[in-house]
């Protein structure tokens, strides 16, 4: 799980996918957030209760991902900050932790601006602006925290406060504030939509979709062809996040997933070999069953003429082969 954690957390550090994310849930794929407008923030988050009560004990908490955007829009700056919080597993107490982090971050603009006007030593038009700290013209920066969901699954925990009540009761509804979560989870993803990332992502969160279903995959790989030239950084997360076990060469910048998975299948048809479970021919390409017989020369533990019939090659090519392979 914290292998898990840790790689999601740091891909989407990367300003290229965390403006994807947004600009796909916010804006439907329009590329309205700009990598070069966000900057990082410090995700540890620590607030205190209003007031100068030194028995207060504060309250912190840590962000996955906190970035501070700064954009033109209308001939005005907009300053938002945008957090991200990814899950492995679904949370289902979701809406009461994401409340709780975007109360903080608010918390903390209004005991910023407090200490800058202490600082300034900036003269209040009221008592009432005195003693909150936040005075009349002062604004706060609008905090928004989107869920990455990197499970196979529907997402089927709360989504809101509202869900999470014991009572459905109109009457208290109607004054109990609610909060609502927002979701990005593969499963919900049409396969249409992914079309609306213009990163990794959409190769990423597709493949997490599809990722307990292995016909559809592997489906999914081969009609893709961004699969066969992905970079190591989306591949790895993949790999640990759906645990797929696939090998890659160290060094390599981009990979072949198509081919990774290939190889997955074929192990495992020879594993199957040599237990003696499976019956027939591999049925693989003249090349890859070509490696499959160096492997399995190098185990030793079948005859040339039992590798000569699994891998569908000729006794003189084995020969050939262990005299080239055995050698080395």
């Amino acid at each position: 799980m914290a292998d898990k954690d840790a790689i999601t957390k740091e891909y989407m550090q990367d300003n290229k996918i965390f403006a994807d994310a947004f600009n796909f849930y916010m804006y439907d794929g329009k590329q309205v957030i700009k990598p070069e407008q966000l900057r990082p923030l410090d995700t540890t988050a620590i607030a205190l209760p209003f007031g100068n009560d030194f028995n207060a004990k504060p309250v912190q908490k840590y962000r996955d991902v906190l970035k501070f955007l700064t954009a033109m829009t209308d001939d005005n700056v907009a300053y938002v900050i945008y957090g991200i919080e990814v899950q492995s597993k679904m949370h289902f107490a979701m809406p009461v932790r994401n409340m709780l982090y975007d109360a903080i971050s608010y918390s903390n603009q209004v005991e910023e601006t407090a200490k800058i006007h202490r600082k300034n030593k900036d003269r209040p038009g009221s008592q009432d602006e005195f003693l909150s700290g936040f005075y009349e013209d002062d604004v706060l920066l609008p905090v928004i925290t989107l869920v990455i969901y990197f499970g196979a699954d529907e997402w089927t925990a709360p989504k809101s406060i509202y869900e999470m009540f014991s009572t459905k009761d109109p009457y208290i509804l109607k004054f109990a504030q609610d909060y609502k979560i927002n979701l990005i989870a593969p499963a919900s993803i049409a396969d249409e939509d992914f079309a609306k990332f213009s990163t990794e992502l959409n190769q990423a969160l597709k493949y997490v979709k599809y990722s307990s279903d292995k016909d559809k995959l592997r489906k999914l790989v081969n009609e893709d062809s961004a699969y066969q030239n992905i970079s190591r950084k989306t591949a790895d997360m993949i790999n640990i996040v759906t645990g797929s076990e696939l090998k890659f060469e160290n060094g390599e910048e981009s990979v072949n997933m198509c081919k990774a998975i290939y190889d997955i299948r074929e192990d495992a048809k020879l594993e199957g070999k040599l237990e003696g479970k499976l019956e027939g021919k591999l049925e693989g390409t003249h090349d890859a069953n070509i490696e499959v017989a160096k492997k399995l020369l190098i185990l030793e533990k079948l005859s040339f003429e039992e590798i000569s019939s699994i891998c569908s090659l000729s006794l003189e090519e084995i020969n050939k082969l262990a005299k080239e392979t055995l050698k080395q």
